[in-house]
């Protein structure tokens, strides 16, 4: 029989003689004499072989009749696959996927990360990792304990890609333990604190120390629009022109196809459209460098700019400050996680239960206030009153 001995990179390696319509030499494969004939019909041309095949076996073939009294074929010893080529395979496949801009950085990272850690040990081959070699990279990491088990759940996920391809014999990623990860509490930016964060704008230095710039305006508008919208500093950042309609921004599209809006102040919607803008497609991106690299621009903005105003924090608290907000105006859960883009409402419990139990308290005394001005429950707490002083009166 003939069949495609597929490439390495052919991407119907996994279906072996089974698939024949890519571009992978051809072989024969029979027996003639009692003998296993394997060899190469140096074509590529499915019907070439084919062809090729009725005259090996009708005529005879010298060139079978020499390879039949030869011993068996056998096939050659696969060559392991190097670090380097795991890797390309790897994140190619990941952008075949589509996967996020920011996770494909990511893995590129963790890439470089490997592959220094096996160059200072002379490790060239994947098949050469094993859980002890695993743990040791585990170990040389800096990152704080929610970053190493993150970039941990990377780490598995590589050799996963790995191990179902039959690159490794099995999966060493599979038995590392992450670190334990403590919950940090939710830490929303309070009144004056967004006060002086507004009012340091105006004191922000740009390079040639000067103030008042433009600059300032946009960094204006780019605060309020995390505050009052609850994006992250990536969406924000690539946020473009046409998701402005009035004081609506659509902050995204649901899997049903139903757009999520929010409504916004007017003065921030009037901040956001007179913002000086870095290009005619986005407010606050030239959309000429990556994504990432604009992102790191307006991080180390922000950071100068809460040391400025004597505030600690991060843009995460910009967006807990918008859901915290909500949840103790009122707003359900359930809102605040449509808001938030989450997925699951789990996860906007998980990370705000402690101002969800805010929000209980607050209601309560409400209701207390409430019921204090009701006229029945004042009647009947003056009769409770009486009856209490009356019964204290009573003889033994």
């Amino acid at each position: 029989m003939t069949y495609r001995r597929h490439r390495k990179g052919c991407p119907h390696r996994r279906q072996k003689r089974r698939y024949w319509r890519c571009e992978c030499p051809i072989w024969f494969d029979a027996r003639v004499s009692g003998h296993r004939v394997l060899k190469s019909m140096n074509t590529t041309d499915w019907d070439v072989a084919q062809e090729l095949e009725k005259q090996w076996i009708a005529g005879h073939d010298a060139v079978l009749e020499i390879a039949a009294s030869a011993p068996p074929a056998t096939m050659p010893t696969p060559t392991p696959l190097t670090l380097e080529e795991g890797w390309q395979r790897f994140i190619a496949q990941a952008e075949v996927r589509k996967l996020h801009s920011a996770t494909i950085y990511k893995y590129r990272l963790l890439r470089r990360q490997m592959s220094n850690f096996a160059a200072s040990r002379r490790i060239q081959y994947l098949k050469d990792f094993d859980l002890e070699l695993l743990e040791a990279f585990q170990s040389e990491g800096t990152e704080g304990p929610l970053t190493s088990l993150r970039k941990l759940g990377r780490v598995r996920g590589f050799f996963r890609f790995a191990s179902e391809r039959r690159w490794i014999d099995s999966n060493p990623a599979r038995l590392l333990r992450g670190p334990k990860v403590r919950p940090r509490p939710t830490l929303p930016f309070s009144p004056e604190e967004m006060g002086a964060i507004l009012s340091a704008v105006g004191r922000y230095p740009d390079k040639a120390r000067k103030l008042g710039r433009p600059n300032a305006v946009r960094l204006r508008a780019f605060i309020l629009t995390l505050r009052y919208t609850g994006l992250r500093i990536g969406d924000v950042t690539s946020l473009s022109v046409d998701r402005l309609v009035g004081n609506r921004i659509l902050l995204y599209t649901q899997k049903t196809g139903q757009p999520v809006n929010c409504v916004l102040p007017v003065f921030v919607a009037e901040a956001l459209q007179n913002a000086p803008r870095l290009s005619d497609r986005y407010f606050f991106w030239t959309g000429n460098s990556t994504l990432h690299t604009a992102i790191g621009s307006w991080q180390r903005t922000l950071r100068k700019l809460f040391k400025l105003a004597g505030v600690r924090g991060t843009a995460h608290c910009l967006r807990d400050t918008f859901a915290v907000e909500l949840l103790l105006a009122g707003v359900s859960t359930e809102e605040v996680a449509v808001l938030l883009g989450h997925s699951n409402i789990g996860i906007t419990q998980k990370h705000y239960s402690p101002w969800v139990h805010s929000r209980q308290r607050q209601l309560e005394a409400n209701l207390e206030r409430a019921w204090n001005r009701d006229p029945i429950v004042l009647l009947n707490q003056k009769a409770s009153t009486k009856g209490m002083a009356g019964a204290g009166s009573l003889p033994n």
